[in-house]
């Protein structure tokens, strides 16, 4: 059985409160096959991806998620990351990290090892549960 888990992110730090509305970041990992993350900004930019599968490929149903336009959502993730935590990454580096549309097998087993190298790429700290 994987993990399921969700918490969210402002001001340097985690908090498992995903019902506040006052958070920039926000990572729910499913069954460590599938990571959902949000971000948004007080400016405006804001956006959904996945790491591992997208929700419409992993249960086979074009249904469980909107269509991801990676193009868009990293040059919008990128911004974010410059103003929001102050890392410049680009867009192409964040694209590695996305899981593409129809993709059969992720670089890694457990989405939650896609999580730890994107956040210590943008040098935001781990949560809690993804510290060992």
């Amino acid at each position: 059985m994987g993990i399921f888990e969700t918490s969210v992110y402002k001001a340097g730090s985690w908090s498992g409160n995903e019902e506040s509305n006052d958070w920039l970041f926000r990572i729910s990992v499913h069954d460590s096959d599938i990571a959902t993350i949000d971000y948004r900004s007080d400016e405006g930019a804001s956006g959904r991806f996945y790491l591992g599968f997208q929700p419409r490929d992993y249960f086979d149903n074009p249904d469980a998620s909107e269509p991801v336009d990676l193009v868009a959502v990293s040059n919008s993730f990128s911004s974010w990351a410059s103003r929001e935590v102050g890392t410049t990454v680009s867009p192409e580096e964040l694209r590695a990290f996305m899981a593409s549309e129809a993709v059969e097998e992720p670089d890694d087993i457990f989405v939650e090892d896609t999580v730890v190298r994107l956040l210590e790429r943008l040098g935001i700290p781990l949560p809690n549960w993804l510290e060992d």
